[in-house]
Formats: structure tokens, C-alpha cells, sequence
């Protein structure tokens, strides 16, 4: 997702984003939603699999580990 997404995505659940960086603003979105708290883990096991921050969140994870 690009930033410009995230920060719309941002000021739709109320967070003012300012300078941010992505992933602060992506856990501050997380918090928002009642959801853990958990972007850039790298969990290969994460069990949200309709996160929309997934795909950024586990790239550094690797494929053959991924559900």
C-alpha cells in the first residue's frame, strides 16, 4: 500500500498523520480499529489474512514460509 493510502486511510479512522513514518501510522490504524497491533512482525503464520497492510507487513518474510 502506498503511503498516500495509508495516510488517507489514517485520516478516515481519525488519525491526523503529520510526519509520521509508515509504520507507526500503520500500527496507530491498527490500534483505531481494535485490531493487535502487530504491522512489520514478519510473522509467516499471521492468521489475518484480509489485513490490508498484509502484503507490506510480511515481504520480508520468506514466500516458502508464508500460509
Amino acid at each position: 500500500m502506498r503511503m498516500s493510502e495509508v495516510r488517507a486511510k489514517a485520516k478516515s479512522v481519525g488519525i491526523d498523520p503529520g510526519k509520521m513514518k509508515k509504520a507507526e501510522l500503520v500500527c496507530a490504524i491498527q490500534k483505531a480499529e481494535g485490531f493487535t497491533v502487530c504491522f512489520g512482525s514478519n510473522k509467516p503464520d499471521c492468521p489475518y489474512t484480509d489485513c490490508c497492510f498484509r502484503s507490506d507487513c510480511i515481504d520480508g518474510v520468506p514466500e516458502s514460509l508464508r500460509l
